[in-house]
């Protein structure tokens, strides 16, 4: 069961976004989403859990909501290389949200951090990046269900839209994000 404020925040977000409001400026969804709801908890960290396939908004040791996630096509070990299809793993930060993505919003992870740096330096790889938090890509490839089942990611973390909207409006910018095995 849906609970009224979940789908509250995803009717009002959903309608900013399909009317175009604010759609240069997420920071100014952001703020106007929150000051709309002001009762929302906001998360001070994320920690995902690949092999679970679990996302958790945390507020200090308290989970405040938990969503299944899917990840890259080859989604068990550390992200070594561009192309390899991993989700990384290690401590990261929101770095940078995008409205216009060709997926229902996504925020950048900070991927990579200076130990993925030295990782790839050493081994004369290039490290990749663009690993985003994000939803359903826009013009879907397959069936809804697939992408419900299914690793499906170049190596991002997805969710799904409803649950985006929450996780845009209850995670600041800068938030830490632990991403373990």
């Amino acid at each position: 069961m849906i609970s009224v404020s979940r789908l509250l925040v995803s009717f009002l977000a959903t309608s900013f976004l399909l009317a175009g409001a604010y759609a240069d400026s997420p920071a100014a969804l952001t703020r106007v989403m929150i000051r709309s709801n002001e009762t929302l908890p906001m998360a001070d960290r994320i920690v995902i859990h690949k092999a679970a396939r679990r996302l958790d908004l945390m507020r200090g040791y308290s989970v405040l909501r938990s969503y299944h996630v899917a990840l890259g096509l080859n989604p068990i070990g550390q992200k070594q290389r561009s192309g390899d299809f991993r989700t990384p793993e290690g401590t990261y930060y929101l770095a940078r949200r995008n409205a216009r993505s060709d997926f229902f919003l996504s925020i950048q992870v900070s991927y990579p951090n200076d130990a993925d740096l030295a990782l790839a330096r050493r081994n004369h790889w290039p490290t990749g990046g663009s690993i985003m938090i994000h939803g359903l890509p826009n013009t879907m490839k397959h069936p809804p269900q697939y992408y419900e089942s299914h690793d499906w990611t170049d190596g991002c973390i997805a969710v799904t839209n409803a649950d985006m909207v929450e996780i845009w409006l209850l995670t600041p910018d800068n938030t830490p994000i632990d991403i373990r095995p």
